[in-house]
């Protein structure tokens, strides 16, 4: 049985940009920062503001460009329109494989599975994800299954904004090596 470190040591990576979804953002970070994680949001450029899919606006701490895998103890990908635009950046996706070929957390909500299936990482894995994406999961290999949160191993999916309390909590259960 692998020893996990205290929340209150752990680092959370959360991916932001224009059009994020509003609640798949900020719903994670106030609550993994509520159980003590320290949490970095990082866009393509550090300190900017970007306006959320609803209009509430995140400001980044960090830019991607500048992340390194090794400070982080998993990453989570928020949907909106966001992640269509960042599964293009290199970086991004090069953050993601070295998170799956650590066994780090990578948990994904709506249409931010797209930026794990860019980086090539979802190919057997149980997954869910907005029913709109669920074509482009099972095309990269992933098993599509329609539930509020799905975990396989390290990874944490889930559909929609009304499925966070459940994809928090699954999260939760991977930072403290708790099964659910």
């Amino acid at each position: 049985m692998s020893i996990t470190k205290p929340l209150t040591e752990q680092k959370i990576l959360i991916f932001a940009g224009e059009a994020y979804e509003d609640l798949e953002l900020w719903y994670p970070k106030l609550r993994l920062e509520e159980a003590g994680v320290h949490v970095t949001l990082a866009g393509l450029e550090a300190g900017r503001t970007y306006p959320g899919k609803h209009g509430y606006p995140c400001q980044t701490d960090a830019a991607i460009a500048d992340m390194v895998s090794t400070d982080f103890d998993g990453v989570v990908c928020a949907g909106g329109w966001m992640p269509d635009k960042l599964r293009r950046d290199p970086k991004v996706l090069q953050l993601l494989k070295e998170f799956e070929a650590d066994q780090k957390l990578i948990a994904a909500i709506c249409h931010g599975g797209w930026m794990p299936i860019s980086a090539d990482i979802y190919r057997g894995v149980k997954t869910t994800g907005s029913p709109g994406i669920k074509d482009d999961l099972i095309n990269a290999g992933a098993e599509w299954i329609d539930a509020e949160v799905v975990r396989d191993g390290h990874h944490v999916t889930s559909r929609r904004p009304s499925d966070l309390p459940a994809f928090c909590r699954e999260i939760l259960n991977v930072l403290t090596g708790s099964n659910s």
